[in-house]
This record gives C-alpha cells, structure tokens and sequence, in this order.
C-alpha cells in the first residue's frame, strides 16, 4: 500500500467520524432537552442516564446516518483535494482513475461492514437496553398488534381476534378452528377471551362450541370454559421497534414463526431483514458517486460538490422510503424493495465513474 492510500484512508475516516461525533453530540443534546422534564419526573440517575440510554443510543444514529455522512465525507475532503488541485497532481503521475479509488473502496468497505455488524449484532443488543431504560423510565411502548389477528396454534389450530386489550389481556370476538384433512371438525366461538396468568390459560365468556363429528353436530353453550393453548398474550402485542431487538439470527426465526401464524406484518419484518444487508452496500455506491461528483474542479468549489451530493443522497433515502412503502402496503416484494435503490444508483455510479475526468 503506497502513501497516497494511506492519505486518503486517513482523510476519508477522520472526516467521517469527525463529521458523525459532531452529529451524536447535537443529536444527543436536542434529545436531552426534549426528555429533561421526563428525567425530572422520573428520576433516573445520572449514571443511568449516560450509559443505560444515551451510550445505547450512540450506535443506532451512527448507523443510521452511516451512509449519508460517508458520502458528505467523501464530497468534502475530495473535493478539497480537487481545489488544491491534488487529484490532478495524482493523476498526472501516472496513477489512474481506476486506481485512485482502491483507497476510497477500501476505506469504504471498512464503514459498510462496520454498519452491517452494528446493524446486525450490536444495535439489537443496545436497543433492548434502551427500551428497558424507556419502559421504565419515559413510557410503557407495548401497544395492541394489530386488528382482525389471525393465528395458525399448530397444524391443525387456527386461532382469531377481531381486537385485542393489551392492557388487560383480554381478546374480543375470538374463534378457534381445529381442520384436518377431512375438513373443520372443531369450532368455538366467544364473545371474549381472558389471559388467567394464574392457571395459565385462556378463559372464554359466552362461547358456542360446535364439534362435527361425521354428519353428526355436537353444539355446547357456556358462560364460560378454559382453554390451554400454545399461546401467550405477549404474541397479541408488539413493542415499538421490537424486530429492531433482534440479531439477524432471531429475526430470521421470528419471520418464520410469523409466517406460520400467518400475520400480515411478515413483509414489515422481511423488509427490515433485506434492508440490514442492503443498506451497507449503499455506503460503496454512494462513495463512488461521491469521488465521480467532488474529484472535478469546478467554480463553486466545495460548496457546489455539496449540493449537488446533498441533492444525490436525499433522493436515494426518498428511493428508499417510496420502495419501503410499496412492499408494506402494495405487491412489491421486500427484497426487490431493498435492493432496488442500490441497484439503480449503482448503474448511476457505474455512469458517473466512466465519464469522470481521469
């Protein structure tokens, strides 16, 4: 590795993670004027403010902001060396284009696995550290899953809730359908169900319960019956960002477990699965753009560079939120959802890179 890789590297990285300490700084400091009445009120100490919250809070912005702020790195101190017109003096020296970015991908490789590792690993980790802090000390994020809940209990079990309480565990319009290959031989309706923590059952109120047998049709009536099932009133509700909880590993059995309940949320949770290995990729697309668009010397200098790559990365989180939101609530599948950003500003890169000045 020559000096000049060692230059770059060392420029790209210190402005990069100069550029995101300043961030987490003001970040941090615009939180912590929003949630000082809730500290007050609370009271948590200071100990477990600064490290149970604001230190598990660190490693989600870094990687939120991870790709944004390479490429605001990469225009800045590149377009810098193209003002100083050491890009020039570089190539003039028989280095080529081509060459010039070993540096820049390198340097880049470094932030994309750093951010699928803190994506993946790390931030799963700090975030179920930072909800306890939350439910113990700003707000109680548990809300109801969702409305018309259908469930598959086993291969046979299907269970249904048209609403469900969280806060008192109880379900309102519950059925449960027990198939087999002959068809339904097992149906109970009610007008609610309750979690008893104490048997550890469901009691439903007012059920009607039908049981075929044959051509025959066995109908009971009740004000109330238990019930055992694989079921757990936590699987009714869902925490705010709880599949952000989950290291890759986990978040792939969740999806499964999801999709055999049959949810309607399971594209929601593939999204976030192909987006924790899109999303690095982004961090190399963006600093090819980035070193095509800020290594020309131009008359705005910096300040032009910067507009014009503020302008690209914008556009790319709008890509992706606009694909976000047609997987969610259209047919988009999610990994076409994920990938298709990168892959339309990868062949822009591509573009930009050959008809850059070499």
């Amino acid at each position: 590795m020559k000096t000049i890789d060692f230059y770059i590297i060392r420029k790209f990285l210190g402005t990069f993670f100069y550029a995101i300490a300043l961030l987490i700084v003001i970040v941090i400091v615009f939180d912590l004027s929003e949630k000082i009445d809730n500290f007050l009120k609370t009271k948590p100490s200071v100990t477990e403010v600064m490290f149970s919250y604001y230190l598990n809070f660190i490693p989600y912005f870094v990687n939120l902001f991870v790709y944004l702020f390479t490429f605001i790195s990469v225009i800045f101190f590149t377009s810098k060396m193209a003002y100083n017109t050491e890009i020039i003096a570089i190539l003039s020296n028989g280095i080529s284009f081509t060459r010039l970015l070993r540096p820049y991908f390198m340097a880049a490789t470094f932030l994309a696995l750093m951010s699928f590792l803190l994506a993946n690993f790390v931030i799963p980790i700090t975030n179920r550290k930072l909800q306890a802090f939350e439910d113990q000390y700003l707000h109680n994020p548990r809300s109801n899953r969702d409305t018309d809940i259908h469930m598959k209990l086993d291969r046979e079990t299907y269970a249904y809730v048209e609403s469900f309480n969280a806060e008192n565990n109880i379900g309102y319009k519950f059925s449960l359908e027990k198939i087999n290959d002959t068809g339904l031989y097992y149906k109970l309706t009610s007008e609610k169900v309750q979690w008893d923590s104490a048997s550890g059952a469901w009691k439903a109120q007012n059920y009607l319960l039908r049981q075929f047998r044959g051509r025959d049709q066995v109908i009971e009536k009740g004000r109330e019956i238990s019930l055992t099932l694989d079921l757990e009133p936590e699987e009714f509700t869902i925490k705010k960002d709880d599949m952000k909880t989950m290291n890759f590993i986990r978040l792939n059995e969740f999806i499964k477990e999801e999709k055999l309940k049959g949810s309607k949320n399971v594209n929601t949770f593939l999204i976030e699965k192909y987006k924790r290995i899109a999303d690095p990729f982004a961090t190399l697309i963006l600093t090819f753009i980035g070193v095509a668009v800020s290594s020309r010397k131009v008359r705005g200098g910096i300040g032009m560079h910067l507009g014009i790559g503020i302008t690209i990365t914008f556009s790319y989180i709008m890509f992706i939120q606009v694909s976000t939101v047609f997987a969610t609530m259209g047919n988009l599948s999610p990994v076409v959802a994920a990938w298709i950003p990168n892959i339309i500003f990868g062949l822009m890169a591509v573009f930009m890179i050959r008809i850059a000045p070499k």
